[in-house]
């Protein structure tokens, strides 16, 4: 096999001629994965030793970047490990990592000091859940990511920060996971553990724990039985005081002031068999008025839902699976006799907000 002695770039501002590096490439591609390592490893040792990326020639980080893009995954996990922290490293080289299959950018999500908070936001955007849990476990993670995943609102991002004990999360971020916790289960087991956790956000996640959690929050904060009684007492008195619609309507005016009503919420509402909270959820997310969205759920066509769904944002290819969850929890309605009929052509927001209204509004009412 060749050696990576015979690279010696004449002048640190030169690209490397094509032809040298479609030799190398080529001399990689024809030799077994074991070689293939060795002779990127290699690589990755010289571009080390002759200053790293502060010093290094630009032709080296070209092969050294060409080389990894051409590798078989086995090779590109092994070495992800081995740069999971290293600061000497190409930095476009570590993006390109921290984007490559999970199990490769793991490693290099959770340590790379080349991370910057501008490429964590990238991946929340841009990559895979598994990338966006593994952004949102990153030691030591900034107040500025932590924020975005809060506003995103994806139960497992959430659950995931929520888990990551030293995550730079304000009192503000705090009473969000916690007012979360109230309709993610999944956050209120690593809520209790939180060392940012204060005795006033532990008496409020205390309502809504079941009992083991609750003996830990008594346990954890050596809390004053009087007070945790009062606590559940105000919340259960609280509960009787309001219909079920009411407290729907207060829990989607709180997650939408807070910021944090998503069209996520929508299909979370009816996997929790929560129709009223998916009635004043679509209303608040669309512009739409309730009883307008009630009458749709009511109709002898699913054309209005559908209409009000994309005004609120929620994709219209997951539209199919949400009217069959609203149709078990609404007796079968909206009818749709002719089968399919609410895929009209592809339309804004605003647009399908306007035909909503006109679909809805009485018949002796002023054109909208």
């Amino acid at each position: 096999m060749g050696s990576i002695e015979a690279f010696e770039p004449s002048r640190p501002d030169e690209p490397l001629p094509l032809a040298s590096l479609h030799q190398l490439l080529d001399l990689a591609a024809g030799r077994p994965p074991q070689e293939q390592q060795r002779l990127l490893f290699g690589v990755a040792d010289l571009y080390h030793s002759v200053g790293g990326q502060t010093r290094a020639p630009g032709a080296l980080t070209e092969v050294f970047i060409a080389l990894v893009r051409a590798a078989e995954r086995d090779i590109r996990r092994a070495l992800a490990e081995r740069l999971a922290d290293a600061a000497w490293a190409p930095a476009d080289l570590v993006r390109l990592l921290a984007a490559d299959a999970i199990e490769i950018a793991r490693p290099v999500i959770a340590a790379s000091p080349l991370l910057l908070d501008a490429d964590l936001l990238a991946l929340l955007d841009e990559a895979s859940l598994d990338h966006q849990v593994q952004v949102a476990l990153r030691p030591g993670l900034g107040a500025e990511v932590a924020r975005a995943i809060l506003d995103r609102g994806d139960p497992a991002v959430m659950t995931a920060l929520a888990s990551n004990r030293t995550a730079r999360l304000s009192g503000a971020d705090m009473i969000r996971l916690v007012d979360g916790a109230r309709f993610m289960a999944a956050l209120r087991a690593p809520l209790t553990r939180h060392p940012a956790l204060s005795e006033d956000l532990a008496l409020r996640l205390y309502q809504w724990v079941g009992d083991a959690l609750k003996q830990a929050i008594s346990e954890r904060f050596d809390l004053d039985p009087s007070r945790l009684n009062q606590t559940v007492s105000e919340a259960a008195r609280a509960a009787a005081l309001s219909s079920p619609d009411e407290a729907a309507a207060r829990l989607a005016a709180k997650l939408h002031a807070a910021d944090q009503l998503r069209p996520a919420t929508l299909i979370r509402a009816l996997r929790e068999q929560k129709l009223d909270l998916f009635v004043h959820a679509l209303a608040l997310l669309g512009g739409l008025e309730v009883e307008q969205v009630r009458r749709a759920l009511r109709g002898d066509t699913a054309r209005p839902l559908f209409l009000a769904c994309t005004a609120a944002g929620l994709d219209r290819a997951t539209f199919p699976a949400v009217l069959r969850e609203i149709r078990q929890l609404n007796r079968g309605l909206p009818h749709d006799p002719d089968g399919e009929a609410w895929r009209p052509a592809q339309r804004s927001a605003a647009q399908a907000a306007y035909e909503f209204r006109l679909l809805m509004a009485p018949e002796d009412s002023p054109s909208v």
